[in-house]
């Protein structure tokens, strides 16, 4: 009884694809990798993360001084400024975007 014989290099090559695009969206990412212009032209009233954060008064010199915003305050200027009801909803939807974006070249 003859079996079937099924050519994997394609699923091998896919694999290999996925993997490459997991290992690109791991690890820590800049503000600016995450927060595209186009993402902030889309969602925001600014061209860029740092103009997001200037016009709120806020002065980051280190990833110190960003933890240091008190959360009500940023949320409340992503509110005023972005089609977000929060940070941390912007945030996911900028991560979800560049995740999308890296698997899309599949």
């Amino acid at each position: 009884m003859g079996g079937i014989k099924v050519d994997t290099r394609g699923l091998k090559k896919y694999m290999k694809d996925l993997e490459k695009a997991a290992k690109k969206i791991s690890g820590e990412k800049s503000f600016d990798e995450i927060f595209t212009p186009s993402f902030m032209k889309r969602y925001t009233n600014f061209s860029n993360f740092d103009e997001l954060l200037e016009a709120g008064d806020f002065v980051i010199n280190s990833q110190e001084d960003f933890e240091n915003i008190p959360d009500n305050e940023f949320d409340e200027h992503i509110r005023a400024t972005t089609q977000f009801s929060s940070w941390q909803k912007m945030l996911d939807k900028a991560s979800d975007l560049y995740a999308q974006k890296a698997f899309s070249k599949l």
